[in-house]
């Protein structure tokens, strides 16, 4: 449903390393680069932008959840989080209230925002 998405962020250059220590075991990698507007994705396309704060004032959490082929690929997102610098919010795990097969691992990035790697197969 959605074609790409994107946020805003206090410091570009701290949240790109930070999306491009976690995305890359989910697959993912910068795609396109224009300096301060970075998109990423998987197989050249970008879906996922990240970009200076323009508009608004304070902070607005977003909740970003990315998707994982498999529970390892949750786990090394995870471990990659966190040997950036991420603040740990829920640790990779099953969550049976979503659903029998849902596993994600839940961080802060570099702004905040509550960023997720979730895999919906069985473990």
């Amino acid at each position: 449903m959605l074609d790409h998405i994107s946020i805003q962020c206090a410091d570009v250059a701290a949240s790109a390393a930070f999306y491009d220590a976690v995305l890359g075991p989910l697959g993912g990698a910068r795609v396109l680069d224009f300096g301060e507007v970075i998109g990423y994705g998987v197989d050249g396309k970008p879906d996922f932008w990240i970009g200076p704060r323009q508009t608004g004032e304070g902070f607005r959490e977003s909740h970003l959840a990315f998707t994982a082929p498999d529970r390892a690929a949750v786990r090394a997102f995870f471990e990659a989080a966190v040997g950036a610098g991420a603040e740990v919010l829920h640790e990779p795990r099953q969550w049976p209230e979503y659903h029998p097969n849902y596993y994600g691992g839940f961080v802060r990035d570099p702004d905040g925002n509550n960023v997720e790697a979730v895999c919906h197969t069985p473990g």
